[in-house]
């Protein structure tokens, strides 16, 4: 299994479309929010299975502001994080992902690309921006999660 995961796009799709582009074959897409009123064209765009969180700019009742997601025995937390108040720390989306029975949470809001590999806890993982980065090299950045056969999983931090 193999899943792309996308954040901040501010409905730039245009980079989002890259990033499928560059990721190869997926088996399913997951926006972290701040997607913009055109998501529909990402899901149509991507030709997987694709899970979309409501961000802090986005005003979409239809999107929810968290989803737990089960690949092969991994259960995810997927969040914006802007909730969770992640730009002050990770404990809140820790512990919210705890509380779900998730081993690994995926959050946006910060626009800079962070993994923290812990798999005896939660793993914790956001891509980065995919529009708009915010670290100091300012890279446009996605991470895809492969979960293989036997449930291992591997991360990888990706530029457009």
């Amino acid at each position: 299994m193999r899943i792309l995961v996308v954040s901040d796009s501010h409905g730039k799709n245009e980079n989002v479309k890259k990033a499928i582009e560059s990721a190869g074959k997926i088996d399913a897409l997951i926006h972290l929010g701040d997607v913009g009123y055109s998501y529909h064209e990402i899901e149509s765009m991507s030709r997987v299975p694709t899970y979309i969180v409501a961000g802090n700019t986005d005003y979409i009742p239809e999107l929810k502001d968290r989803m737990m997601l089960m690949f092969g025995e991994h259960m995810i937390y997927v969040t914006h994080g802007h909730r969770e108040g992640v730009s002050m720390g990770l404990s809140t989306l820790r512990y919210n992902a705890l509380q779900n029975e998730c081993d690994i949470a995926l959050y946006g809001h910060t626009h800079v690309p962070f993994l923290d590999e812990n798999p005896d806890d939660v793993t914790i993982l956001n891509p980065g921006s995919i529009s708009l980065p915010r670290q100091d090299d300012r890279k446009k950045t996605y991470a895809i999660i492969d979960i293989d056969d036997f449930d291992g999983v591997s991360y990888e931090l990706h530029s457009i």
